[in-house]
């Protein structure tokens, strides 16, 4: 793949966004702001592996998933939310050890979050496809959003045995049956619906707040199971589309579509197309000054690029750590940037002249 080097390999300061960008690699205990030159300008010292990130909360703390020892033996478990100040001191947490991959932040201070559960046997016979014989030994895990307070009660839940539409989106034929179908994302709107994405299945979808149905859904076997997908202020939604799933195709992409007409009106790939490929994890936001932040996860590779493709920032992690396979990797889940005058930093690190 591209990287040939560590840290900061492009940096065209007349068209990059300057700020701070923010990221956990896997498998580490500790999240790193770095400045434009690559430099760590602040860090958080982790209680735990993170389950999939932290972000930054516009007061400046860091709300992060740490993974916990029990709960679903499941790919990017997490299961415990915790909120630390800028100077790592612990200020809140809530711990649900079935909590994985996405969680999000709500301006009134309520927390919401993915979770596993077993799927009733009625719920669990209505999923078709995949590979026989490979549920987990207790049935088919399913998924459910949660809110919580920051006392930590339940204010809002949508559960998939109760309002997915199984039918509709069978496995592929390949695809292991012990979980339905790998959500990996929970973005919420203005209107209080969430966006939220199923990689196995190729499908986003918007969930009503009040009944709990799909608003909106696209499915699109090409995105080759996808990560992150974001409704922007124009209503366009952004995502990453990691590109696994085809026949030849090892390549992804960063993809804007039009939620009314599904037609994608903005597209990065690399070039030549196998230069920028993340077979999984990964994301994309887009930015104040319209370029569009990158983080091909699986490489460690955070890159910047203009909205005619060109590359004006990339960092490349020179941060390491062993996976359970037994080898090292740089790979993280996602990563954002935040301007200097951001709500986030407000003043706490500066720009280097």
């Amino acid at each position: 793949m591209r990287p040939l080097k560590f840290g900061v390999t492009v940096h065209d300061q007349q068209r990059a966004s300057p700020g701070f960008t923010l990221f956990s690699p896997s498998y580490g205990r500790a999240t790193y702001l770095i400045g434009m030159e690559g430099e760590i300008r602040h860090q958080w010292a982790l209680p735990g592996k993170p389950g999939t990130h932290a972000r930054l909360l516009p007061r400046g703390n860091l709300l992060a998933a740490i993974q916990t020892d029990t709960g679903p033996n499941l790919v990017s478990s997490g299961g415990h939310l915790m909120e630390f100040d800028w100077d790592g001191d612990l200020v809140w947490d809530y711990r649900d050890d079935a909590q994985h991959h996405d969680f999000y932040w709500l301006e009134n201070g309520n927390t919401g979050y993915w979770g596993a559960e077993l799927l009733p046997i009625e719920a669990a016979a209505r999923i078709q496809g995949g590979r026989p014989g490979s549920e987990h030994d207790d049935g088919i895990w399913g998924d459910y959003l949660r809110e919580v307070t920051q006392a930590g009660d339940t204010v809002w839940e949508w559960h998939a045995h109760e309002h997915f539409p199984f039918e509709d989106y069978p496995f592929k034929p390949h695809t292991p049956r012990h979980e339905y179908a790998h959500p990996n994302a929970c973005f919420p709107l203005a209107d209080g619906n969430i966006l939220a994405s199923w990689r196995n299945i190729d499908l986003i979808a918007i969930i009503e707040r009040a009944s709990g149905a799909f608003k909106w859904h696209m499915q699109d076997r090409s995105w080759g199971g996808q990560h992150d997908p974001c409704m922007l202020a124009n209503g366009n939604i952004t995502l990453f589309a990691n590109g696994t799933e085809l026949p030849g195709q090892i390549h992804s992409r960063v993809i804007e579509l039009n939620p009314e007409t599904k037609e994608t009106v903005w597209e990065y790939r690399g070039a030549p197309p196998m230069t920028f490929f993340s077979s999984h994890v990964s994301g994309c936001h887009r930015l104040e000054n319209g370029n569009t932040l990158i983080c091909e996860g699986l490489l460690g590779r955070i890159f910047e690029v203009t909205p005619d493709g060109d590359i004006v920032w990339e960092y490349v992690s020179p941060i390491f750590h062993d996976h359970p396979a037994g080898y090292k990797i740089s790979q993280m889940f996602r990563a954002f940037r935040y301007a200097a005058d951001s709500p986030e930093i407000a003043g706490r690190v500066k720009l280097l002249d």
